[in-house]
């Protein structure tokens, strides 16, 4: 009797636990197992970046987005019209981390695990960049097969 008292005087002290604290903490509340693609902050101030999440959310169209609540205004207005056009729905999440450029900024996420081993939108959806179109120079002839 007294164990079980104890125990409840404790959970009412610190709240409920949770699984995986430091992952949700990371993963903006969520379970990495749920992520598809993932941003960090510096990653969402790239133009080209912008492109790729609207891949991403063409081959997830069951997905949804968690944005970190430390972006500035300008960028999180950008992502939610992205969203918005795409029907996807999406959630601001605060947090109490640190916003430096390298924390999630943007997660695309399904209700249920998915299991993606590779999360990173860079590595996912690389950046179409104009090929070069490369000239084959004409070989110089040599002079002497000009004389002949």
């Amino acid at each position: 009797m007294a164990d079980n008292l104890q125990q409840r005087i404790d959970q009412a002290a610190s709240g409920t636990p949770l699984l995986k604290p430091d992952e949700q903490r990371i993963y903006l509340g969520t379970f990495r197992e749920r992520c598809y693609v993932s941003m960090t902050i510096a990653q969402m101030k790239k133009t080209s970046n912008q492109t790729a999440l609207k891949k991403a959310l063409k081959t997830y169209p069951e997905a949804s987005i968690l944005m970190n609540g430390c972006l500035s205004t300008v960028v999180q207005s950008t992502y939610m019209q992205i969203a918005t056009k795409e029907n996807i729905p999406f959630k601001i999440v605060t947090t109490t981390n640190d916003c430096d450029d390298q924390s999630i900024g943007l997660l695309v996420i399904s209700d249920k695990a998915v299991h993606q081993e590779i999360l990173d939108i860079e590595v996912l959806f690389p950046s179409e960049k104009p090929v070069s179109s490369i000239q084959k120079k004409k070989e110089k002839e040599p002079f002497w097969r000009k004389i002949f």
